[in-house]
């Protein structure tokens, strides 16, 4: 939902940093790589030692370079095919790589089983939301929408961590479970609306 009603306002931001970068000769894919990188690594080091507000700063930094690479494209006239499936693995390895740390911190440091098992269902649910959507579109069918898209399922995660991180009780535990909820009713939407789609189709 947010991809919607806030794309216009980010994209005056990020356009012209993504510009100046591609002056400077990079090329959107070699954004999209570090970005992931930077985004696995300081997942994987920092969360399960429980560094959760620093994660939460670091990680947030590197998730930015999904807006930055998307703005170098435009620069130059538009994306390519390639670039796209880079760009959308790169995504799911990020945000597994997210949720996999949060996981393993709930286990190793704050030794919660119920906060690790709302972990889980974010890390399952947050990759069948994808899937449902790249399967419906290799079908020729629409599965977009849903109540959390990408951006929602990474600033409710990482305001979790953030606010744990910070001292606030239960903050973690409201957000992974409001997650939770949130990417089932998602998973649900989404293969209603290809459903729906694939009824139109054959009506």
């Amino acid at each position: 939902m947010l991809n919607i009603f806030a794309r216009a306002s980010v994209n005056r931001v990020t356009d012209p940093i993504g510009a100046s970068l591609v002056r400077i000769g990079l090329t959107p894919n070699v954004v999209t790589v570090v970005g992931t990188l930077g985004a696995v690594v300081a997942a994987l080091w920092l969360f399960p030692a429980g560094h959760l507000f620093a994660g939460t700063v670091v990680v947030t930094a590197f998730a930015l370079f999904d807006l930055i690479d998307g703005a170098m494209a435009r620069a130059l006239g538009g994306g390519t095919r390639y670039g796209a499936v880079l760009d959308a693995s790169c995504d799911r390895i990020a945000d597994g790589a997210l949720t996999s740390a949060i996981v393993w911190y709930a286990f190793a440091v704050a030794d919660n089983r119920t906060l690790a098992a709302a972990a889980l269902i974010c890390l399952v649910a947050g990759q069948v939301i994808s899937y449902v959507k790249a399967r419906a579109e290799a079908s020729g069918l629409s599965a977009d929408g849903g109540v959390v898209e990408r951006a929602e399922r990474l600033i409710i995660t990482l305001v979790g961590t953030g606010l744990s991180g910070l001292g606030v009780p239960y903050a973690l535990h409201v957000a992974l479970w409001v997650l939770a909820a949130g990417s089932v009713v998602t998973v649900t939407q989404r293969l209603l609306a290809v459903r729906r789609a694939a009824m139109e189709e054959t009506a």
